[in-house]
């Protein structure tokens, strides 16, 4: 592992950006910044970061390059340069092709590329509640261990560097989805005269309840057995057409529930309407 006090330079200064820099300082890492925009380097440079005059005097600055900007493009415009021995570690977000194409890009210039993604907001980065997970070759990963852990607690998530990226659009479409589900049920009872406020009792145990499933769920859905134990798909859709029908009669937005209620017919169509739950996954692993 690197020592303490590893010269680390971060491209990009936006909120997290500023939030990825301002944890390397605190943790005694001499930082180098750079910006499009100079004046967001000022509180920075207050604190002891030195600011670049471009990203390639940014980069001849550390062995560690840290970049946190708009997207892809964006990187491939601010990595104008040579980068031998240098390891960049993109935290930008975007597909995993584009990832995976950046860290050929990298290799052919002579530097290491880590993909990655910080899964918090700016104000908990360099806390233990901040989680950093990356992907790329483990050596690379392990050598940059220490300095990356002042960001935030680290996963290593395997040697494609695709996987960070991959990883960060399957728990997008799980925040949207608990989200929508909230907001979905808000509008429920805001028929009712309940306020969005009186609901999130409720609405927070139900989300651990769901939690507490998951670890079977997971197993059930590698094993591709699908036991009814917390009730049958069938049973699932009787509560389905209710949400549907009340959610009409209320005049609130019905697309979520009938959505909902569209893929379990069709896994019930397919002959898992006596299955558990988790025999809708069949359902999203078809184009």
């Amino acid at each position: 592992m690197m020592p303490a006090g590893t010269p680390v330079t971060v491209l990009g200064l936006g909120l997290m950006g500023s939030a990825l820099a301002g944890a390397f300082l605190r943790a005694g890492h001499p930082t180098t910044v750079w910006n499009r925009t100079r004046a967001k380097a000022d509180d920075l440079v207050a604190r002891g970061a030195t600011l670049a005059e471009s990203p390639a005097a940014a980069m001849a600055a550390a062995p560690l390059v840290v970049v946190c900007v708009s997207d892809y493009d964006a990187v491939a415009d601010v990595l104008d340069g040579p980068l031998d021995g240098r390891v960049v570690v993109n935290l930008t977000s975007g597909a995993p092709s584009r990832a995976r194409a950046l860290a050929e890009e990298v290799a052919r210039r002579g530097g290491g590329y880590l993909d990655g993604g910080i899964m918090a907001v700016p104000e908990v980065v360099g806390t233990a509640e901040a989680v950093l997970a990356c992907s790329g070759p483990r050596a690379l990963y392990d050598a940059h261990e220490s300095t990356l852990g002042c960001l935030g607690t680290g996963l290593h998530l395997g040697d494609d560097p695709g996987l960070s990226a991959t990883h960060e659009m399957a728990t997008l479409v799980l925040m949207w989805s608990m989200l929508d589900g909230f907001l979905n049920g808000t509008a429920i009872l805001g028929r009712a005269g309940v306020p969005a406020t009186a609901f999130l009792p409720i609405a927070q145990t139900a989300i651990e309840m769901v939690a507490g499933w998951l670890p079977g769920y997971a197993r059930q859905a590698d094993d591709g057995t699908y036991p009814a134990d917390d009730g049958t798909i069938d049973t699932h859709l009787v509560a389905m057409a209710h949400v549907v029908e009340e959610s009409e009669s209320l005049g609130v937005n019905a697309e979520l529930p009938r959505l909902l209620k569209a893929l379990a017919e069709r896994a019930a169509t397919a002959g898992h309407g006596v299955s558990g739950y988790v025999a809708l996954v069949e359902q999203f692993r078809k184009p």
